[in-house]
């Protein structure tokens, strides 16, 4: 299967993948689509406000999605990440918890964010020289006049504006909502996903993903942290 930008992500494993899969109704470890929960209180059905994150899968962003340079292959870039994987140690946060965050529904962070930050930054450092530069529609598609000078700095350094310090933890569970439908879903999810939110929550693993010619992402590795 070709594949056409890759990406490096923080994604958890056990019950809280298996829920935050379902709740979005795609498996990327499994590449299968799944049967999205009938969540009582939400404004409207789950497949409707997911339309977005499904594609891309339950995760956090450590390296936004990207295209290979020129001459990296799939496996120079799962080496890369493995090797980067074994130098850095995991990475703790106290908790997690359900947020509105820029419009969207997301697992935030519980405070205790500096790890995290310091991982995301490394990742997106290290990793930098097998990203292919962007072109300008990939610059188009970013909403350059929407973003702060040191944004639009980080764009044209790193790819992707959202970085280094503008970096922010987060694994986004719904598409934009309108503003009256927003405390409704906040109020509905939190509650669905408690259960499955571990207290800490540990990243320690680097995961490779891949989106294929339909847009969907798909895990193609898992790395272990190990420094």
């Amino acid at each position: 299967m070709p594949f056409h930008r890759y990406a490096i992500y923080a994604a958890p494993e056990g019950a809280l993948w298996e829920a935050g899969s379902h709740w979005l109704g795609w498996d990327a470890a499994r590449a299968a689509a799944l049967p999205q929960p009938d969540v009582a209180g939400l404004p409207r059905p789950a497949p409707e406000i997911t339309i977005a994150p499904r594609r891309y899968g339950f995760h956090a962003t450590l390296k936004a999605p990207f295209r290979l340079a020129e001459g990296v292959t799939e496996d120079d870039l799962a080496w890369a990440t493995e090797a980067l994987a074994l130098r850095l140690a995991p990475a703790t946060l106290p908790g997690l918890r359900l947020a509105i965050v820029g419009g969207f529904a997301a697992l935030v962070a519980d405070g205790g964010e500096a790890a995290v930050n310091d991982l995301a930054a490394r990742v997106v450092e290290a990793l930098d020289q097998m990203r292919a530069p962007l072109t300008g529609a990939d610059i188009a598609r970013r909403n350059p006049d929407r973003l702060t000078p040191r944004q639009r700095d980080l764009l044209d350094r790193w790819g992707y504006p959202l970085v280094m310090e503008e970096f922010r933890f987060h694994m986004t569970l719904t598409d934009r909502l309108p503003p009256d439908e927003r405390v409704a879903v906040a109020a509905t999810l939190g509650p669905w996903f408690a259960p499955h939110l571990p207290r800490p929550f540990v990243i320690d693993a680097l995961c490779l993903f891949a989106e294929d010619a339909e847009g969907r992402f798909h895990l193609r590795g898992r790395f272990a942290l190990g420094g």
